[in-house]
């Protein structure tokens, strides 16, 4: 199996687990392919098997099979951005906080890792968002699977953003931003706006207001197939674009839209782990002590 991998830096105390990976990985004669600024870390933490190659953005992934993201969500998000419309399946190996999408804790390494070899995995194909722009904005890499957001700059004042549903005006939402969010993202900045939570392979994208002026505006849950674009107004000269975790200053007469993005992630999911366990894991459900009492 040739398997590529990414990741960030880690604590001290997570060096072993990933030793144990690397290790594992030898036993199995896995043919290995590093991002290079990961290798780069690697290198001076671990003992590293001989034989490893290294990639960078941009290279295509001849012959891989797996793609293992080692860090938090953050890492996955950037990881989609490397594997991009290749399309390779990704197994998030979890050795960050929350870990909504890099669902295997670092001490479950080696029984993920039996579990890939022996094909005891499902796809999890999730619908990315896309952006639009008539000025490149960042760097070619446009589409996510989070959220596309526009958002205030720090020191200014409220903006407007005019919207458009398929060519056609939705609302002006008077807010600090607005945040357009796959359904994969509706655990991420949409939530924490108030915005609901939407099953994985449903087919929508939630527009949630950032601290909106008006308090009868409500987030909104609109059709993936919808084009939405943007007009933004404020007393700046620009506004914040955001894609997942990369951000830029942009004109206030930039062009932008958004719409569902032609491939997709596909994200490996473990028999064993499922959206709505991870819900009630992530989010704490269930530990009412009144459910002790039921049944």
């Amino acid at each position: 199996m040739k398997i590529a991998i990414l990741g960030r830096p880690f604590s001290e105390h997570i060096a072993p687990f990933v030793q144990e990976l690397f290790d594992e990985l030898q036993r199995r004669q896995a043919v290995l392919v590093v991002v290079e600024h990961f290798y780069l870390y690697l290198k001076n933490t671990i003992k590293l098997p001989l034989g490893i190659e290294t990639f960078k953005r941009g290279d295509k992934l001849e012959g891989v099979n797996v793609v293992l993201s080692i860090g938090g969500d953050g890492t996955l998000l950037d990881t989609v951005t490397y594997v991009g419309a290749q399309e390779l399946p990704i197994l998030g190996i979890n050795t960050g906080r929350l870990g909504f999408l890099a669902t295997i804790p670092y001490d479950s390494i080696k029984v993920a890792l039996d579990a890939l070899y022996k094909g005891h995995y499902t796809l999890d194909d999730r619908a990315l968002i896309r952006v639009d722009s008539d000025q490149e904005i960042f760097d070619g890499i446009n589409f996510g699977l989070n959220e596309f957001s526009l958002l205030k700059r720090d020191t200014s004042s409220m903006i407007v953003v005019h919207t458009y549903l398929d060519g056609e005006y939705l609302n002006s939402y008077w807010a600090d931003g607005l945040v357009v969010a796959t359904p994969t993202g509706s655990t991420g900045y949409s939530l924490s706006c108030g915005g609901p939570l939407v099953l994985p392979q449903t087919n929508n994208f939630v527009i949630s207001p950032v601290c909106p002026h008006n308090l009868n505006v409500r987030p909104m849950i609109v059709s993936d197939k919808s084009v939405l674009s943007f007009e933004v107004e404020g007393r700046s000269s620009s506004y914040l674009a955001s894609l997942d975790s990369r951000s830029t200053a942009v004109d206030m007469n930039l062009q932008l839209a958004v719409r569902r993005e032609s491939f997709v992630a596909r994200l490996i999911k473990l028999h064993h782990v499922n959206f709505l366990s991870t819900l009630r894991s992530k989010l704490n459900w269930g530990l009412d002590k009144r459910n002790n009492l039921l049944g």
